[in-house]
């Protein structure tokens, strides 16, 4: 008899582990309960975060009532997770080996691993490991079969073998096992994934793959040139957007999780295993800031390469090696985390026309340039064909930043990152000798900011609005200020921040919008956003009010986990994290906000009055 666990922990509950490929989250209680391989967006392996029956996991934990705390090592993607029961102390370290493409041609190993390597430290711990994989979204249960120290499983051309100096008992699908381990003793799990046979057996040389392993993230990580207060959250933040980069490509997708609720038991449940390139291109944007170059690079070879077939026109997101079409379906046989149905894999999103993507790439790429990158002539191409876009399509209606499945319509936010667009495009011409219009990029500048102050201004509160000729606020509005449309401080972006805290407010954190008044094709109900608040702080800062960022950016830093992950959402009511986790926008926002405070508070400014 096995100890038994929830069914379905708290997001918070989880952390990440990942090598640049794919992302395993790893329970507190030491079950990994979502992994796809070989990639992020390929089918599970491990699911049970979507359907504890038939999602599948692989647990190593103390079969005794027990405490568990965890931390990542110093400047790496490695948990250590310390269980403390009442004869002793067991510590486990997970991680997946990270290689580099030239190391993989080197070396001889399976095309993806997973280790695992559990220790007693005082006392005696009894242990027990299920290892109980579901395959394909949980539609297959494999036949384990016992060769020699490796528990091996088939699937058409794909192979999984666990290697361990543990005896296994074998049977309808799971490989379970029992012993208890006394101070000094130790035992390796070390999972290969191959996807053609023969397979290569992973090793169980444990000391090296783990030292090599935190090298690797310590090497990395040192280029983090932000030291201020923040540093160790600033740091979590750049490791798990790094652990969100596809290293063969350069994408950078959203969230390595399918469908986790932004409300539960709600039908907002959502695949983003996937590159949008507004998040991406925000991500380039913090990491730069934040002392690393090399991601930059990438993401712009992999722009020009997955616009290939879309280009002139921008795609909102692509999959890992720029494919354009990622159909959207669900899967009915999962129950989704806590009964969310439906469990969605691709995203439908990916056919919207949304507006203020071209801001959002211009913007990057203007980025990169200033920090002295170099465009080729097809890149240039591309930016020139993009401006033009703009030019002809900023008067469209569009589905807006939130992707909203209702009628397009003319969001404000869009239309201000079109302007941007613009601007960023102008910039990049003088910087790199390239040839636009300027005439008619000018009068498109100048035709947007007219309309956006006659349609997407209200005078009477003072506040800009999320749609033209409309009444609501949107959290998006507090872009306005970061892309220079007007002056940070200038009285109609105070009051706007000051509507956005009134409409959206919630005990400090921010909605994104209302979703009881807003048509956005589906029922209403979802919880705070944390990137939205994020964004409230930084305006704050750029508009002098820095005493208050900081406060509210102490309270919101408070809703991650224990291990400094954020979700997308919160729940206002309990402060349960929702939505997909870990995800890369709420840890894009934090970056931002922490560098525009410390920023703000080196230049001393004086906080002004609230209009």
């Amino acid at each position: 008899m096995f100890s038994t666990v929830p069914p379905y922990p708290p997001i918070a509950d989880y952390a990440a582990i990942g090598c640049t490929r794919s992302v395993a989250l790893i329970s507190r209680g030491g079950s990994i309960d979502w992994l796809c391989w070989p990639r992020f967006d390929s089918a599970s392996v491990f699911g049970r975060i979507l359907d504890a029956e038939k999602g599948g996991f692989f647990a190593i934990r103390p079969s005794v009532e027990h405490e568990a705390k965890r931390r990542y090592l110093e400047g790496t993607n490695v948990i250590e997770t310390t269980f403390t029961t009442g004869t002793g102390v067991a510590r486990m370290l997970d991680l997946m080996p990270v290689f580099t493409e030239e190391e993989k041609q080197k070396r001889l190993s399976p095309f993806r691993q997973l280790l695992r390597r559990i220790e007693v430290i005082e006392g005696e711990v009894p242990i027990e490991i299920v290892y109980s994989p579901r395959l394909d979204y949980g539609l297959i249960t494999p036949r384990l079969t016992l060769r020699g120290d490796s528990v091996s499983c088939s699937w058409g051309a794909r192979v999984m073998n666990l290697r361990s100096d543990c005896e296994f008992a074998v049977g309808d699908g799971t490989a379970t096992s029992r012993l208890t381990l006394h101070a000094g003793q130790s035992r390796t799990f070390a999972l290969g994934f191959d996807e053609a046979t023969p397979a290569v057996l992973p090793s169980l040389d444990a000391a090296s793959e783990i030292e090599r392993t935190i090298s690797f993230w310590r090497t990395w990580s040192s280029q983090l040139t932000y030291d201020g207060p923040y540093r160790a959250l600033v740091l979590r933040s750049v490791l798990v957007l790094k652990l969100l980069t596809y290293a063969p490509s350069g994408a950078i997708i959203a969230a390595p999780t399918t469908s986790l609720p932004e409300f539960i038991g709600g039908v907002r449940n959502w695949d983003y295993r996937y590159c949008w390139l507004r998040d991406a291109s925000w991500t380039v944007s913090a990491l730069y800031a934040s002392g690393f170059s090399n991601e930059g690079a990438a993401f712009l070879d992999w722009l020009l390469y997955s616009t290939r077939l879309t280009q002139p026109h921008l795609q909102m997101l692509y999959d890992v090696f720029g494919e354009a079409n990622v159909p959207e379906k669900t899967l009915d046989h999962l129950d989704g985390y806590r009964g969310s149905r439906p469990v969605r894999i691709g995203n439908a999103a990916h056919s919207q026309f949304q507006l203020d993507v071209y801001g959002e790439v211009l913007g990057a790429v203007e980025e990169a340039t200033r920090r002295g990158a170099k465009l080729d002539r097809d890149v240039q191409h591309l930016l020139r064909r993009l401006t033009e876009i703009v030019c002809e399509r900023w008067q469209e209606p569009d589905a807006g930043i939130w992707e909203k499945r209702g009628d397009p319509r003319q969001h404000v936010h869009g239309k201000v990152m079109a302007w941007s667009a613009l601007d960023s495009a102008q910039r990049i011409a003088k910087r790199c000798q390239m040839k636009i219009d300027d005439a008619r990029v000018e009068k498109a500048k100048a035709d947007i900011k007219d309309a956006v102050l006659a349609h997407g201004f209200d005078a009477k509160r003072n506040t800009f609005t999320g749609i033209f000729d409309d009444e609501e606020v949107d959290a998006s509005l507090l872009f306005i200020a970061r892309v220079g449309f007007i002056d940070p401080t200038d009285p109609r972006m105070l009051g706007t921040i000051d509507a956005i805290r009134a409409g959206l407010g919630h005990d400090g954190l921010i909605y994104r919008y209302d979703s009881r008044k807003t048509e956005d094709g589906l029922p209403p109900g979802e919880g705070v956003f944390l990137a939205c608040t994020f964004w409230l702080v930084e305006a704050m800062a750029l508009a002098g009010r820095v005493d208050d960022a900081r406060t509210l950016f102490d309270d919101v830093i408070r809703r991650g986990n224990d291990a400094g992950l954020f979700a997308e959402e919160v729940d206002a009511g309990s402060g349960a994290l929702l939505g997909n986790f870990p995800q890369a926008l709420s840890h894009i926002a934090l970056l931002h906000a922490a560098l525009h405070l410390e920023e703000a508070s080196r230049k001393g400014k004086s906080e002004p009055r609230a209009q």
